[in-house]
């Protein structure tokens, strides 16, 4: 049975890159609310060398009927040529939380 509710991540190279798409996602209605978790550290192979870079992950909660809209926007959005787009299904939660996540991306 698929998830209503999915959780969408991404990473970028600043934290202001990252309020700016975690704003304007909900600015857009595409996600109910975002958390910015940084600095991390990505590991990663990209053309043809493998870098270690400190980034931020955004992670927003939005309605699965939502993802579509929320990944384009992403991709408009980013500054990378390939930006992680990640979208993992919330199994369960409280059911007030995720009614108001559906609400909010109304």
């Amino acid at each position: 049975m698929p998830s209503d509710h999915v959780i969408v991540s991404s990473t970028t190279d600043s934290e202001a890159a990252a309020r700016a798409l975690a704003g304007g996602a909900i600015e857009a209605r595409l996600g109910a609310c975002a958390q910015i978790v940084g600095p991390i550290t990505s590991v990663y192979r990209w053309e043809g060398s493998v870098h270690a870079d400190a980034e931020w992950r955004v992670e927003i909660k939005t309605a699965a009927d939502q993802v579509a809209a929320l990944t384009g926007h992403i991709q408009a959005n980013h500054t990378y040529d390939v930006p992680e787009i990640i979208a993992t299904p919330i199994e369960g939660g409280s059911a007030e939380y995720l009614a108001w996540l559906v609400a909010e991306t109304r």
